[in-house]
Parts: structure tokens; sequence; C-alpha cells
């Protein structure tokens, strides 16, 4: 039965590509999730790491080998019944790297194209106007319509690329890294009207890029992939302050990396303590279950480091090494330092009160519960079975 709730589910969606010699290479592993209307989700990883290659499934430019994808009471893929429906039926909305504007063509024939094209229906001249009309005008191009491609900036082209896909009224809207090609000024301008325009029209939306800072900005979900494995989901701050694993708390941001290993196993969220293999100990808290079997990591964010006077007393629920200033970088805002404690390096990121030199000894504290116990970068984290459901809200930044 069709879960009539969910407006995009896809089921152990799997895709291979012939790879060296007599074998292949595996594209996407089963990969299942489930988005509620209105959803912002983003797939995140490296390239290479199979985000497009789940995508263009989704969007039917990809057979997949394995597994279904329904949107809401209608499945557009499903390899065990051999289904897969064109892509020019199952109304969606697709915006490319490269916007793929016809320079050939006035701003108003752009956006119309999918209109003139449609296998479903026929629309008549006065739609037509009134739908790339409206379209323009949600994304701030109202007035255009008679302009060549060629006389637009970059935002503005990118600004036609979604007019054309939304002018249909999609179910849902595929971006692939639609902010690549734009410089640094205008990509942060186009992250907020991207989320403005999402809001309004209220589509449920997958985002395809590998820049962190897009992903935690606009996302409500973010999933981040890595060699086509689905390693983690979760809301913007649970990917950055509760990685699972070491390759989703590297791939997130700056951190430290702490190696060690634990005297016993760890429940859920469970508190140990670990000795590193500098021999110091701390103690971190696990988000997920943990065996002492293998080596663990343990994720400090640079700006969960405290540096404080060697002498200043210990705080509870605090560790606290002692060690000495390597490097001090004034930022304006932030100090960014780099200390050794014994053959650990650490970067801390502080305030601009704080203030310490190169040579200086100082107290290096961080909470229990910002040090996050990890399976080890080889180690594996589970993603096999059910989808999971991914609600939309506007809490998650």
């Amino acid at each position: 039965m069709a879960n009539v709730d969910s407006a995009l589910e896809v089921i152990d969606l799997a895709k291979d590509y012939p790879g060296t010699g007599h074998g292949t290479g595996r594209g996407i592993r089963p990969i299942s999730f489930s988005l509620k209307t209105g959803t912002f989700f983003t797939l995140l990883g490296p390239s290479g790491c199979g985000k497009t290659t789940t995508l263009r499934c989704v969007a039917g430019l990809e057979q997949p080998d394995e597994g279904m994808v329904r949107l809401g009471r209608d499945v557009l893929f499903d390899a065990r019944h051999g289904t897969n429906v064109a892509l020019n039926r199952r109304n969606i909305g697709m915006v490319f790297q490269s916007y793929a504007i016809w320079p050939h063509m006035t701003v108003f024939e752009n956006v119309a194209f999918p209109l003139r094209v449609s296998r479903d229906r026929t629309y008549g001249a006065a739609e037509v106007e009134r739908l790339v009309g409206g379209a323009l005008e949600t994304v701030n191009l109202a007035g255009f319509q008679g302009r060549s491609p060629t006389q637009l900036s970059g935002g503005q082209q990118q600004r036609v690329a979604l007019a054309r896909a939304i002018v249909r009224s999609p179910r849902l809207l595929l971006l692939d890294e639609p902010l690549s090609n734009l410089d640094a000024k205008l990509r942060d301008e186009m992250r907020n009207e991207l989320k403005r325009l999402q809001q309004q029209i209220g589509v449920t939306t997958i985002y395809v890029t590998h820049d962190q800072s897009e992903a935690l900005e606009m996302s409500d979900m973010i999933a981040v992939i890595n060699q086509g494995q689905l390693m983690q989901i979760g809301s913007p701050r649970e990917i950055y302050f509760r990685p699972r694993d070491a390759f989703v708390a590297g791939f997130m941001g700056s951190t430290n990396l702490l190696t060690g290993t634990i005297a016993g196993s760890v429940p859920e969220n469970g508190v140990a303590t670990v000795k590193l293999t500098g021999g110091q100990v701390v103690k971190c808290q696990f988000p997920n279950p943990t065996s002492s079997v293998k080596p663990i990591a343990i994720s400090v964010r640079p700006e969960a480091i405290d540096l404080r006077q060697t002498n200043a007393p210990p705080r509870d629920g605090w560790n606290r090494l002692i060690g000495t200033v390597v490097s001090a970088g004034f930022l304006g805002q932030t100090n960014r330092y780099n200390v050794r404690v014994g053959d650990l390096h650490l970067q801390s990121r502080t305030g601009p009160e704080t203030n310490f030199t190169s040579g200086e000894s100082v107290a290096v504290e961080f909470s229990v519960m910002n040090a996050i116990g990890l399976a080890t970068a080889d180690g594996k984290v589970g993603t096999d079975g059910p989808a999971q459901r991914i609600e939309p809200g506007n809490n998650s930044k």
C-alpha cells in the first residue's frame, strides 16, 4: 500500500556501473529514505560518492538496478515488477549545474518549454502566458520575458532555470549543484533565494552539493554519502554535533579526531572513559552503542575547546589536558590556536577575549558532552533496514 503521507519514498535503491577488469563498480549501495511534503533535503558528500547518481535515479535519468521510488501514490520505479515511468511523465522539476538554458530562445520560451512539450496535457496560449509570467515573478524576473539569455548574468540565468523547473508546479524539485558556477558573493545571495523560493512554493526538494556550508545553512535534513553508502541522515545540527562516525565528523568541517580505546562496551548515549593513544585519559559521550573490540575515535570541534590558565580551577563535566601553544592567530571575531598536548596537536577556536601566545602553557578543556565517541574511519556503520522518515521543520538549522 502506498504511503500517502510521504512525498517521496526511496527503498533500497542501488546502481552499479561497469568497473575495471571483469568486475563492476558500485555507484550506490542500497539507499533508503522517506521525505514528507515540503522537506528541503540535501545529499552531501565528496566528488564521486554517489549523490548525483542517487538524484538521477530518482529523476529517471538513470535506471537503478534494484529498489523502488514512489512519489505519493505513484510508483515511479520498481525493479521487482519492471516499473519505470519515463522522465517526462514524473512531474519533476530539475535544475542542472550548467542550467541548460537555450541561447537561441527568449527567456519566455525557455521557461515555457516544459509546457510546450508536455505529454500528459495541452496548454493553451493564455495559460502558457499566465504560468510563465507567474514562474518568472516567483523568481523575481518579471519583465524579462523578451530578453535573450545571453543578456543575463549568471545569477539571472539560474533564476530562468528555476522558473522553468517550477512552471508546471512539480511535485518534486531536484537541484544538482546549481550554485557551483557562481562567484562566492552571488552564491551566498542565491542560498537565501533558493530557500525562500522553496518555502514559498512548498515543494519537496532534493539538493545535491559537496559544500558543507550550503548544506548546513539551507537544509531541513541532510544525508551524508561516502563511496555509495548512506552514512547518516539527520538535521544539520545532528549531523554537525552528533556525527555517527569519523568520516561524517571530518567531512562536516574542522574537527579534532583523537584515537583511543575503551575498557568495555558502551550503550547508546552512554559516557565512557577513553585512554588516548598518547596515554591521556578523557571522558566522552557515545551517540551509538560501541564495543571495546575496535579502536574508537573522539571528535571534538575546535570551537568546543576552551583554553584557560593552568592555575584555573577544574570544572565539573569537563575534560582537562595541559598543553603548550604552538601557534596563535587573531582573526578579528575569533582566535585560532594550535596546541600541543604530548604527541597530540589540537586546534581551538575561541572568542577574541582569549589571549595566549606561542610557547605558553595552557589548560585545554572541553565538555564531556562535546567529546563525541565514534567508530574509526574504517569502522562500519550499518545503514540497512527500513526507510527513515524525515520530518520537515523550521527549527533544524
